[in-house]
């Protein structure tokens, strides 16, 4: 899996994160191929990992139908390493690049018809026609128009010239943590057909949501009018997003954030003197478990969400961090650890995401393993 050196390693990098592609190529593969029985289609989202070329290349050679990002750069990085696409964006787009999403992207999610005439206008200019999927609301609050809005919002999109209304989606457990159901599901299958009597349109895609979706999919309640699904995070963690248990299918070894021991001390657990608010304005509460062997590793916030990460190795607890310090409580771990050691992490979703975008934190592409 990854090297737990004893000794100071000269020469390898650190803080690093160690992607490992064939493991997630497997896991794209069992996903991929659990959809594609139910007649879903995948975006796979390239976006937690910063669009690493290893990671789309092992979706792509998994059978991924599409390639899915929320930064326009990242589809950029994925058109320049040679990949073929289709590509989505996934984030609403901003007026102010319409002419870059129109340029890098094939599909784009929208919901504000004032957007969809700036795409329209860029694409005319470019003579190319921008395909749209309309976003529908079904509960969870971020992006999309209330149900009873989506028809006067298709009709009126469906006018734009440099557009082709390509269907409608939805998304769940994103900022209200909804749960895909068979009601929410029901609810925004009736809104694409009430779209279609209306306009005349065949509205083709119906992206029923991201991760989230698969258990819905895996007990055979997913209606079956929907088609896509944009799956990121249970491809490249093997999660299933509503509880972060392990997916069916999937191995969760699939990324690794290793740290470098900086300082070895036999500490106090619980801070002396006076105290006031910590670098970030908070407050920390202290348990005194007396002296207790503590290390500082050489990552901070600025590269990882602390509470986001799990020690690989038993007997270690995340005490928390600075902007670039990580502060561990190693004294019940079985290895002596000492200033020079590694130690492995494996990181959450928020964890990875910020791992990968960290420009201070190396990353390593490990393969055949």
């Amino acid at each position: 899996m990854f090297n737990l050196n004893e000794n100071i390693s000269i020469g390898r990098k650190t803080p690093r994160l160690e992607i490992y592609p064939d493991r997630i190529r497997a896991n794209a593969a069992a996903i991929i191929g659990q959809c594609h029985s139910a007649g879903v289609k995948v975006a796979c989202v390239t976006k937690v990992t910063a669009a690493h070329p290893a990671v789309a290349s092992a979706m792509a050679q998994a059978g991924a139908d599409m390639l899915a990002d929320s930064r326009i750069e990242n589809l950029w990085k994925l058109r320049n390493a040679g990949f073929r696409g289709p590509f989505m964006l996934l984030r609403l787009p901003a007026i102010s690049q319409s002419a870059a999403v129109v340029e890098v992207a094939d599909y784009s999610l929208n919901s504000s018809l004032t957007t969809m005439k700036a795409l329209s206008d860029a694409a005319l200019t470019r003579n190319i026609r921008h395909r749209v999927i309309i976003m529908i609301d079904v509960g969870d609050l971020r992006e999309g128009v209330w149900p009873d809005k989506a028809v006067d919002l298709v009709k009126r999109a469906a006018e734009l010239k440099g557009i082709e209304v390509a269907g409608l989606g939805c998304n769940l457990a994103c900022y209200g943590g909804v749960i895909p159901s068979e009601e929410n599901m029901k609810l925004f299958v009736d809104t694409v057909v009430e779209c279609r009597k209306a306009s005349g349109l065949e509205l083709p895609i119906l992206c029923g949501g991201n991760s989230s979706g698969l258990p819905i999919l895996a007990d055979g309640k997913l209606m079956a009018e929907v088609n896509l699904y944009r799956i990121g995070e249970a491809i490249v963690l093997g999660r299933n997003v509503i509880d972060r248990s392990p997916w069916t299918g999937t191995r969760q070894d699939t990324v690794v954030c290793v740290a470098e021991v900086i300082e070895a001390q036999i500490k106090p657990s619980i801070p002396i003197g006076n105290r006031g608010q910590d670098a970030f304005g908070g407050s920390q509460d202290f348990v005194d478990r007396g002296n207790r062997k503590r290390v500082i590793c050489n990552i901070g916030r600025q590269d990882v969400v602390v509470d986001g990460i799990t020690p690989v190795e038993d007997g270690i607890m995340v005490l928390g961090g600075s902007s670039d310090h990580l502060l561990l409580d190693v004294h019940d771990c079985a290895r002596e650890l000492k200033v020079g050691d590694e130690i492995a992490f494996y990181p959450g979703y928020g964890a990875l995401l910020a791992l990968s975008t960290s420009e201070y934190v190396h990353k390593t592409v490990i393969s055949g393993e």
